[in-house]
């Protein structure tokens, strides 16, 4: 059964957290609209996880859920975050020799930028990261264009430009369901999402994340866009001690079981916890 707790992050904002099960820690970082309220389906990978063995972390962003607004919603802030998590677990006994990260989507990036600022991390596992070309320059165009829009006077413009480059469907389904006023509402903490995907451009990613030799284990759906599956392999060749793997998913998406089941054998079987 899972208990709530909070973590005060460096700036004093209010990080609310799920943790279940016993044994070494896994964080679940959520990517664009997650949170524990809105996010079943994390919710169940938790307990089938908590399951084989795992303490789990599954938390609100910042600007989510049952974490609290603040004025900066930063990548740096998304990584005090998480070390403020960690910190806990360790203030209680709980954190032993650091964290997996499981980063799904944006938080895939995320992970990638908190493993590279020095988080003690044991093992990542990332599915479907949307990276954009190694050097690009889209990234930086994205989240300028992203910060314009939230420094606007219509919040509906921040979710639909968020949204512009994915299928067309996709935004539309968003719009017309009751879901759309509470993506509405968390717009605001998609920086750090486009943050991190443009910090991931900034410099040739074995600069900015080779130091990282935790195992790694990159996922992509069998049927997925061919930019997933491009960026998997770019994460691939540039991290010290990452492998590619394709999973039975679609549309972005995966079956809570099929994914506990994934990380655990790799944590057991390649990071050793």
């Amino acid at each position: 059964m899972s208990q709530s707790h909070t973590a005060i992050s460096s700036d004093g904002t209010s990080i609310a957290y799920d943790r279940e099960g016993t044994g070494p820690v896994v964080v679940l970082i959520g990517g664009a609209m997650q949170f524990r309220a809105f996010d079943p389906v994390t919710r169940q990978l938790a307990s089938v996880l908590a399951d084989r063995g795992y303490s789990v972390i599954n938390y609100d962003r910042r600007g989510r859920g049952e974490s609290h607004d603040a004025p900066s919603m930063t990548l740096d802030d998304s990584i005090a975050d998480l070390r403020a998590i960690v910190t806990e677990l360790e203030r209680t006994g709980e954190l032993g020799d650091g964290v997996a990260l499981f980063g799904n989507s944006s938080g895939g990036s995320i992970a990638l930028a908190a493993a590279a600022a020095g988080l003690p991390v044991t093992a990542l596992v990332l599915f479907e990261v949307p990276l954009g070309d190694e050097l690009g320059a889209d990234g930086a165009e994205f989240v300028a264009g992203l910060r314009e829009r939230i420094a606007g006077d219509d919040p509906d413009a921040v979710v639909e430009y968020y949204m512009k480059d994915m299928p067309p469907a996709w935004l539309a389904g968003a719009k017309a369901s009751p879901s759309w006023p509470i993506m509405v509402r968390i717009g605001p903490s998609l920086e750090p999402d486009a943050e991190s995907l443009a910090w991931s451009q900034s410099a040739p990613r074995r600069e900015l994340w080779g130091h990282v030799i935790a195992p790694t284990l990159v996922l992509t759906g069998d049927e997925t866009l061919d930019l997933m599956t491009t960026a998997a392999k770019s994460i691939e060749s540039t991290l010290p001690n990452a492998e590619h793997r394709t999973i039975p998913a679609a549309n972005h998406s995966w079956e809570p079981h099929i994914m506990a089941t994934t990380i655990a054998d790799f944590l057991h079987e390649r990071a050793g916890i």
